[in-house]
């Protein structure tokens, strides 16, 4: 038990050290993920891509919308994204009727499985537009969901 008591103390005391010198602002801005704040703050899906610094995006087969036509509840509707065109290097999702059209972008690095999985809100019955960045090209599929019960609501 003293080994794991050990080891416990050790990873504590390097966790609390980590976590001051991130307080203290000590450690390099190049070790956090890049934010494009302007993207997330866009009105369209062009003024989204624009705002990425991507090129006219092409409707392809090599992307695929796995997600229901149909949104019981907007506030929590699964999608899941698959490329199959060779180097992609990025995957999005943008809802054009929400407040904010961007709604996640994805890095893929060399080896990794193109594919993500996640979850997004959807205000009311939109097109969603998946975006898939490989070998310079923008490559696009688009869902109509219908959405019955709205997930971005602003209360006034």
């Amino acid at each position: 038990m003293s080994g794991f008591a050990l080891t416990r103390r050790r990873a504590l005391k390097t966790g609390g050290a980590l976590a001051a010198l991130i307080a203290a602002g000590l450690l390099p801005r190049d070790a956090f993920a890049a934010w494009n704040q302007a993207a997330f703050e866009t009105k369209g899906v062009a003024e989204s891509l624009r705002a990425l610094g991507l090129a006219q995006p092409a409707a392809s087969d090599q992307v695929q919308l796995v997600m229901s036509d149909v949104a019981e509840n907007g506030a929590v509707v699964p999608v899941q994204i698959v490329s199959r065109a060779p180097n992609t290097t990025k995957i999005g999702l943008m809802v054009e009727r929400n407040p904010n059209t961007l709604s996640a972008v994805f890095d893929i690095g060399a080896g990794m499985l193109p594919e993500i999985a996640t979850r997004v809100r959807l205000q009311e019955t939109s097109n969603v537009v998946a975006f898939v960045v490989a070998d310079g090209k923008v490559l696009t599929a688009t869902r109509l969901v219908s959405v019955t019960l709205g997930g971005c609501a602003v209360s006034s």
